[in-house]
């Protein structure tokens, strides 16, 4: 269903989906209503915000649907832009649009987000929205934020995953799980850092929409936001690092296959100037066993020679 209406006034709360009672609800005396969209066609979210009285360039951000986290007083309402963020294989954020007026609060949002989920509505609607709008938009936001930290530990788990693998066995694979998220660990600040800044706005006490003591409650939040982006400057630290060690450990494999390379060369080189010093030509005479035993003397001494050339590069750890 794309239209939810739930007013609450004179203590009775009513639900509806008929867009056109929404200007009686929202003009009835001390009424607080919730007009909640989901995933909502471009004619419908102008038909409310006309219903509302709502500024166009508000309309047309919502139904842009391309905006970044966002605080913006406009006329008497505040338009606030949040996001959803989840993470099944990569990390999705979904835009969530609050539009917080005078006895009422309008929440855009995609069909993959349910408003209802949040903890603080367990115990019905009407007794956030007894508290006021701005209550409501707290519990809103305050859902999507606690969404975070879920997303922000499958993260860690998978960084520490990854950085095991540098460390072992480090492959081109390895590599692009690095990048992969480092890229996400980018969209996700792209997310959290503005919202950081929205949140301080809306504890700064300059709107009168939001009831003094329900800026406390604003402020948890923030203090929630800012944790969060402690946790993602130390998880793009712990990616900043994996591909420090991942190159390091390349380096050092290649320093080991280097000295590996070294040590065989040494030996060979050994044998093949013994060889070019006494000639070839000694062959022929000593398979026909009419060669002097100096030329096995050579033979002995050079094999000797090459042998104890591999005990000690092994010894020394080149082979």
């Amino acid at each position: 269903m794309a239209i939810r209406i739930r007013s609450l006034a004179a203590g009775e709360l009513v639900e509806s989906t008929d867009v056109d009672q929404l200007g009686r609800l929202v003009a009835a005396d001390d009424s607080r209503t919730w007009i909640d969209l989901a995933n909502p066609a471009p004619d419908l979210i102008a038909a409310v915000g006309r219903r509302l009285g709502l500024h166009p360039l508000v309309v047309e951000d919502i139904r842009e649907q391309n905006e970044r986290a966002k605080v913006v007083l406009i006329d008497d309402v505040i338009h606030i832009v949040a996001f959803v963020l989840d993470r099944d294989d990569a990390v999705a954020a979904q835009e969530v649009d609050f539009v917080l007026g005078k006895g009422f609060i309008l929440s855009v949002h995609a069909a993959g987000w349910d408003p209802m989920a949040a903890h603080q509505l367990k115990g019905g609607v009407g007794a956030v929205l007894e508290q006021g709008p701005d209550h409501l938009l707290w519990a809103l936001v305050d859902s999507i934020v606690d969404g975070y930290f879920p997303v922000f530990d499958a993260l860690e788990d998978e960084i520490d995953a990854v950085q095991d693998r540098v460390i072992g066995q480090p492959d081109r694979a390895t590599l692009q799980e690095v990048f992969r998220l480092r890229r996400e660990l980018i969209r996700m600040r792209h997310v959290v850092g503005p919202s950081r800044e929205v949140f301080a706005q809306l504890t700064s006490r300059e709107f009168g929409l939001i009831a003094s003591e329900n800026v406390f409650f604003f402020r948890d939040v923030y203090d929630h936001l800012i944790r969060i982006n402690e946790e993602l400057d130390v998880l793009r630290e712990l990616v900043a690092g994996s591909l420090e060690i991942y190159l390091s450990t390349i380096n050092n494999n290649l320093s080991t296959i280097m000295k590996r390379l070294t040590g065989v060369t040494v030996v060979i080189a050994g044998i093949g100037a013994v060889a070019g010093v006494f000639g070839m030509s000694e062959a022929a005479t000593a398979l026909a066993g009419t060669e002097g035993s100096g030329f096995y003397v050579v033979v002995a001494i050079t094999v000797i020679a090459s042998v104890a050339g591999v005990v000690l590069l092994r010894r020394i750890n080149w082979l």
